[in-house]
């Protein structure tokens, strides 16, 4: 049988951290909360027919999903700060680097970061799912069809939709290069006096 307790700890700061991209920073510990409590009702009956990875995901979509659909959701685009996210998991790979970012480094970088994650929360529900649990979650494609329940066709033409919308966003709105350390950074374009019109 397995255990409860474990499984939260092995789970939950991955969980979290979807759920950000999800439902927002100031949803989601509630929504996580929400999560665990039903894997937790629902344990005693998982029998192993999928990856207990992939079931607990599934677990999180739904209660996701119902959140946004729900009408007291108020969606907060980019104003969530990202350290949230930094601070359980995404991001700690440079502060682990032998040199410590300089604090404009670290700005860029979050801001950069908050500027997708507004993006991503602008896209459709359908494709944000797949583009969050492909691109942040890295799982397989095959893993995200059998959490949403779903043909595998239809997580590639998805996916592919949701690239797709994104980095046509992007393109519009930021100038991408590589800085000094061949990172990805990017600055905002200017509007242009049509576009602040």
């Amino acid at each position: 049988m397995l255990e409860f307790q474990a499984l939260y700890d092995e789970f939950k700061p991955r969980i979290y951290r979807y759920l950000i991209y999800m439902v927002g920073v100031n949803e989601a510990e509630d929504v996580t909360q929400e999560v665990f409590a039903k894997v937790d009702r629902a344990l005693k009956d998982f029998r192993g027919q999928s990856r207990l990875s992939t079931w607990i995901y599934r677990i999180a979509t739904n209660a996701a999903l119902d959140k946004i659909r729900g009408s007291s959701f108020r969606k907060d685009l980019v104003t969530d700060s990202i350290s949230e996210l930094e601070e359980h998991g995404r991001g700690r790979d440079a502060m682990e680097d032998d040199k410590v970012p300089s604090a404009d480094r670290e700005a860029m970088k979050q801001e950069m970061n908050a500027c997708i994650r507004g993006y991503v929360e602008g896209l459709p529900e359908k494709y944000r799912t797949v583009l969050v649990l492909s691109e942040f979650e890295g799982l397989k494609n095959s893993e995200i069809a059998e959490i949403l329940q779903v043909s595998l066709e239809t997580v590639k033409i998805g996916l592919h939709r949701a690239r797709a919308g994104l980095k046509e966003k992007l393109e519009q709105t930021c100038t991408f290069y590589h800085d000094e350390r061949s990172e990805l950074a990017c600055d905002r374009k200017q509007p242009t006096p049509s576009e602040e019109s």
